[in-house]
């Protein structure tokens, strides 16, 4: 099995972001009631390919140690970053996962999506991670790179909600 190319495993879980890495929070509000949903989309895969991402993955719910690869890009300029899900969690209150960078992908690092909900009823949607570039494309692409990875948030955010909504 592939060894993680990054030593801070788990990371986005609990506690800071280490340092030495890009770090990237994005949290977005879903509509009151939604959790279930969100949390379902989120788990199965279905958010990152309803927001256009291909996804391969060996298991049809992201759970600790299952492989999954997505490819962001189009046709023969499609980029494939290899991961693995290093925790998961699916509770009444909170359902995510947190995939880590695997050889062969683009960067070094982790990313967590999470769906929560408090007390109040509130729904969320958060995505955080910590990233440096692994190869010659990321390093040359420099800011670029991190508005990607920023935009990739947004846009899953924007994803999420329109699922919870039914379209």
């Amino acid at each position: 099995m592939a060894e993680l190319t990054y030593p801070e495993v788990g990371s986005t879980r609990h506690g800071p972001l280490p340092a030495g890495y890009h770090h990237l929070r994005h949290r977005y509000p879903l509509p009151a009631g939604c959790f279930e949903t969100a949390a379902e989309a989120l788990l199965s895969w279905r958010l990152h390919r309803a927001a256009g991402v291909r996804i391969r993955t060996d298991a049809p719910r992201a759970t600790a140690g299952v492989l999954v690869a997505s490819g962001l890009g189009v046709g023969p300029a499609r980029v494939w970053g290899p991961c693995r899900v290093v925790w998961s969690e699916d509770s009444p209150v909170l359902a995510g996962f947190g995939y880590g960078t695997l050889p062969g992908h683009p960067e070094r690092g982790e990313e967590a999506f999470e769906v929560g909900r408090d007390d109040a009823g509130a729904v969320w949607f958060e995505v955080r991670a910590f990233s440096r570039p692994d190869r010659w494309l990321t390093r040359a692409g420099g800011p670029a790179v991190r508005a990607v990875q920023h935009g990739y948030a947004w846009w899953l955010g924007r994803t999420l909600r329109r699922l919870c909504a039914g379209r």
